[in-house]
């Protein structure tokens, strides 16, 4: 059973930043490719960001490029999303997600997902 747990979520006002985590239990993390997406209040889930297990690739959406940074610690089995220059507009309740195999932007491409942590940015 694998289970993801995020954490780091808040309230923070646009322009400051927020460092996510998840950690992950009951599979082999460092063969695990992982991924980050959001879902703001009435919008669909989108995806922010993901990183393969072979490598560390890294590839981001847009909206985040230049802001977030995701990252892995495999001794820790955490993944971690680093969000600076925070805009309101990335208020959105955020969820790690699982895959074996290499990184994805796809949300059916994920086969295990976290609870989610909400961000609220204020203006």
């Amino acid at each position: 059973q694998v289970r993801l747990v995020e954490s780091g979520g808040g309230l923070v006002q646009a322009g400051g930043s927020l460092r996510l985590s998840c950690a992950a239990s009951g599979r082999t993390f460092s063969r695990s490719s992982l991924g980050w997406f959001r879902q703001a209040p009435g919008k669909e889930r989108e995806f922010v960001s993901t990183i393969s297990w072979i490598g560390s690739i890294t590839y981001y959406a847009d909206s985040v490029k230049g802001r977030f940074t995701i990252s892995r610690d495999n001794a820790k089995n955490t993944v971690y999303l680093q969000m600076n220059s925070l805009k309101p507009e990335d208020t959105a309740v955020y969820y790690c997600a699982l895959r074996g195999d290499s990184g994805s932007s796809r949300m059916l491409d994920y086969d295990y997902w976290g609870q989610g942590t909400q961000v609220i940015v204020s203006s």
